[in-house]
Formats: structure tokens, sequence, C-alpha cells
């Protein structure tokens, strides 16, 4: 079952149309019945209160003004390292990049901080 803090992809109409943390689940006076507080992950930020049953947190299906709607939660993907990508006992050669090619492509550029660029 997705819980607060997990993220979830929303389905309209069987299409994903957006991701949404899931940031409070509290219990409604019906039996099985739950308000959700979802944080929109777009622009602009916003949060939403949807009414589900128990079993639509879980993902299965239900309509909202007629329209099909699901909820799917996110698992994030496991990072690619040298022992889940191929054989396991593949060791993965590190090379360093050139000196000549780590010195021209920095020739003249100074780092700046964002925190300090938008200092006022």
């Amino acid at each position: 079952m997705a819980t607060i803090n997990d993220v979830v992809l929303i389905y309209y109409e069987k299409n994903p149309v957006a991701f949404a943390r899931i940031e409070e689940i509290t219990a409604d006076h019906k039996p099985d019945w739950y308000h959700v507080t979802l944080l929109m992950l777009n622009l602009p930020l916003q949060t939403v209160t949807w009414i589900l049953r128990d079993i639509y947190i879980d993902g299965e299906e239900f309509t909202m003004g007629g329209q099909k709607m699901r909820l799917e939660k996110v698992v994030a993907p496991m990072p690619q390292t040298a022992n889940n990508v191929g054989e396991e006992n593949t060791v993965v050669e590190k090379k360093k990049a050139p000196k000549k090619f780590i010195k021209s492509s920095f020739k003249g550029e100074k780092v700046v901080s964002l925190k300090d660029r938008f200092k006022r």
C-alpha cells in the first residue's frame, strides 16, 4: 500500500498524467475511506485532498467525475553498478581522462555558486 512520503503516478483514463507525493492520510468518518493529501509534482506546486477507499490507495481503479483514475506507487530503479549489470563477476575498468583534456575543457572558466549568484 502506498503511504506517507511515497511518490505515486496518477493515471487518468489509463494514461499516466502526473506524479504526486502523498503528504498525509487521515481516516474519514466512513470505514475504509481516507482523506489523502497529495503534493502534485508539477509547476506550480499545489496540494489536493482526495477522499479515497483503502483499495484505491493500493492501486485499484476508481472514478472521479465519471473519469477512470488510478494511483500507482513509484519504486525508484536500482542504480547501475558493476555488480548488477550483466554478469556478476564482470569488472569495469576505470579510465582516467587525459590531463590535456581536463585542462583545456576548463580553460579560463570560473565556477560560481548559484547561492552566491543570487545574493542581493
